[in-house]
């Protein structure tokens, strides 16, 4: 082994589910340079060494892909550089590990073991035990240097209580003090073995960067803002540039807004202040300016300092003339965020759902300098998201995370941390029955009923679980909506090239039944994205202004959660002609036209609208760039009509004297929703009949016995004929 050679990279975030493993993930140049290969371990040198162990890494060359703890005990942070070169490492024969003093049970010392099975470690490094929801410290090794930790390891626990003083967790659950005494010999502890650092106490341990999942990109704009400014501060001095003082978060409810803030603050190692937006205000005057000026005096005071404004539209909305107390409350928040020039690295942070509600003042440079939106997670994000709250988890071999992630449309960081912790919940409540401690599929599927989607909770995006095959015929209509809606997220790459910009939207029009809504959940469910249904009469409000409001949350929703699909249903109740109708469908109309030209930059929100009166519709709704494709959908013909029924009739009990194809041929004129009737009035004819015959208690126990047969078709046929009459 070559401990000469050495390769510096620079610092990266390690993958999501690295987090608390003690990896270092290495570029192949980078493995090869220093002739390590997977399992190996390396010596990490920032301020400080730590070790890690080598696990292959897919990114760029040039960059180390390692955790939170490990760039806290290297004393780095992501963008620096740092200088990586393989290790010797011996296997341990003890290791002790200083843990909270509360972590007291009978399986701790076994639990600790296990985490760090296989890992390399120094004296004097923290790590992070992911199933105990803790930080540690290793305070002394045997032998001394880099160790490993196996199976013969003989881990002893230490714990720390709030005084400083040292109690070793027993196994029975009790503690006792633990008087410290002078070591000598091999293990001892010496003050360097166990630096402290801001943050990274031991304890329960703060959000990271490895904490938050689909939210790279924000994280990126998020830390060039708030991290560089406060961990070098310098090279805004060298630039001359005047650094942010301010960034203001926005999106729905628990998409990761305080997450996000909390994460950075823990990388910087910054102090922290809360404001909670309504905690500040008070009924006497005055009062709410001055507990306001005492958090921003607080965080000059322990500078480098973050302060977090939660609900911020509580205390900075707009302000108006009959609102004494807000408006001075805002006049103060503006008057403070000014003065924070003489504050030096001081930075504010805030958070909303309402970012239209907050005072225009707020929203210039040099107060919030930056607006960053905090969108529900894609597809990949949510991964990402399950990958986090997963990680401590023992999941059986049925879970498939991925399948997770696609049926769940519409779901915020907040709603999937609460799905993993139901399945836990479901796992926990099952144990007694179970041979082994896993969480199931099972248990997966009960969390999935009880936990619903907040991003869209308004206006709810759904996963339709209905295809193309569930649509009988109508097959030039499903290629006009595959190549409109599905082919930009399959080829966008083609389209880029061909700098082709996919249709916005797409109208369905027909007589009633055909299947036009049928139509739009199943391309929605062939396409695998949001799919939100409006009713075009839900929308109407006699309120002034609410109409309006309502078609913009609906698109603000659809923005949120791409790719999605906006389907309004029976378009023309809310987009007839302009100058013919109400003045409030009219607005509406105008409203619509300006969310859809809005469309143009988003290609991920496409809007579909159904309609059996297409002449209605206002013609600036129909024109190109708006609803420009137009999709017939028409009363089925004899082929339409069999599919149609083999559809409906699929797994049904048929007597021999049922031709589907006869069926076909003798419903001319029939829409997709009459056929669909007609083989439920026909299936309802057998059930009443067969129940008469065989009474009510044998009804069950002999209904593999039941058929529906021709003369049940015919009497439904002519049940359905007179509805149509009537």
């Amino acid at each position: 082994m070559d401990d000469s050679r050495s390769v510096t990279l620079t610092v990266r975030g390690a993958e999501k589910r690295d987090a608390g493993r003690g990896v270092a993930r290495l570029p192949e140049g980078a493995r090869k340079a220093l002739g390590v290969l997977s399992g190996d371990t390396v010596v990490i040198e920032g301020d400080r060494a730590t070790v890690a162990k080598v696990w292959p890494g897919s990114g760029p060359e040039g960059e180390l892909r390692v955790d939170a703890d490990t760039r806290a005990n290297a004393g780095v942070t992501i963008g620096d550089s740092v200088t990586v070169r393989q290790v010797a490492v011996a296997d341990a024969s003890d290791v002790r590990v200083e843990v909270p003093a509360t972590l007291t049970d009978d399986d701790l010392r076994e639990m600790v073991a296990e985490d760090l099975l296989d890992r390399p470690l120094r004296a004097g490094e923290t790590v992070r035990l992911e199933r105990l929801g803790v930080r540690a410290t290793v305070t002394a090794t045997s032998p001394d240097g880099t160790v490993r930790v196996t199976d013969r390891t003989d881990v002893t626990l230490v714990g720390k209580t709030d005084d400083g003083k040292r109690v070793r967790p027993s196994r029975t659950g009790t503690s006792r003090v633990d008087t410290p005494e002078p070591e000598t010999g091999a293990g001892a502890e010496s003050p360097s073995q166990s630096p402290e650092e801001p943050g990274r106490a031991t304890g329960a341990y703060g959000v990271t960067y490895e904490d938050i999942g689909g939210l790279d990109e924000e994280l990126e704009l998020v830390r060039e803002m708030i991290e560089l400014p406060l961990s070098e501060p310098e090279l805004f001095q060298q630039f001359g540039v005047e650094p942010p003082k301010g960034v203001l978060l926005h999106g729905p409810p628990g998409t990761g807004k305080t997450l996000i803030a909390r994460a950075v603050a823990n990388e910087v190692a910054a102090h922290f202040v809360v404001v909670n937006g309504p905690e500040i205000v008070s009924k006497y005057k005055g009062d709410s300016e001055e507990r306001l000026r005492e958090k921003f005096e607080e965080a000059t005071e322990n500078q480098p300092a973050i302060i977090f404004i939660d609900e911020i539209d509580s205390i900075a909305g707009s302000r108006d003339e009959d609102a004494d107390m807000e408006n001075r409350l805002v006049a103060q928040l503006l008057t403070l965020l000014d003065g924070l020039e003489e504050r030096g690295q001081v930075i504010v942070i805030g958070a909303t759902n309402r970012v239209d509600t907050l005072d225009p003042a707020l929203r210039r440079g040099g107060r919030f300098d930056r607006e960053i939106e905090i969108g529900a997670p894609s597809a990949d994000g949510r991964r990402e998201i399950l990958d986090v709250h997963t990680r401590g988890m023992t999941l059986a071999e049925d879970v498939d995370l991925d399948a997770l992630t696609a049926r769940t449309h519409g779901f915020v960081g907040a709603d999937l941390q609460s799905l993993a912790k139901e399945a836990g919940m479901n796992a926990i409540r099952e144990r007694e029955y179970r041979e082994t401690r896993e969480v199931t599929a099972a248990d997966f599927e009960g969390a999935l009923k009880s936990v619903e989607p907040s991003a869209m909770r308004e206006y709810v995006a759904e996963a339709p679980e209905a295809t193309f095959a569930d649509v009988g015929g109508l097959d030039e209509a499903k290629q006009t909506l595959t190549e409109a809606v599905m082919w930009p997220l399959q080829y966008h790459r083609l389209f880029d090239v061909t700098r082709t910009d996919p249709p916005s939207g797409v109208l369905l029009y027909g007589p009633p039944g055909t299947g036009k809504t049928l139509l739009a959940r199943a391309l929605a469910g062939e396409s695998e994205v949001n799919f939100i249904h409006v009713n075009g009469p839900e929308v109407l409000d006699r309120y002034v202004g609410e109409s309006e409001k309502a078609v913009r949350k609906v698109f603000d929703r659809a923005r949120q959660a791409a790719p999605s699909i906006v389907f309004l249903d029976e378009i023309d109740a809310i987009a007839g002609r302009r100058g013919e109708g109400h003045e409030v469908t009219e607005r509406v109309v105008s409203q619509l036209l300006t969310e859809m030209d809005g469309l143009e930059d988003n290609p991920n929100v496409v809007v579909l609208a159904a309609t059996n009166r297409r002449e209605v519709l206002d013609p600036a709704l129909l024109r190109p760039g708006r609803l420009e494709s137009h999709v017939e959908v028409p009363l089925p013909d004899e082929a339409a009509r069999r599919a149609i029924l083999e559809v409906h009739g699929a797994g049904k009990p048929f007597a021999e004297d049922v031709s589907v194809a006869s069926l076909a041929a003798e419903t001319a004129g029939y829409s997709g929703a009459e056929l669909e009737a007609l083989v439920r009035e026909a299936s309802m004819r057998a059930i009443r009949e067969f129940a008469r015959e065989v009474g009510p208690a044998e009804a069950n126990e002999r209904a593999d016995e039941i058929v529906v047969g021709a003369d049940h078709f015919a009497a439904a046929r002519e049940a359905v004929e007179r509805s149509k009459v009537d």
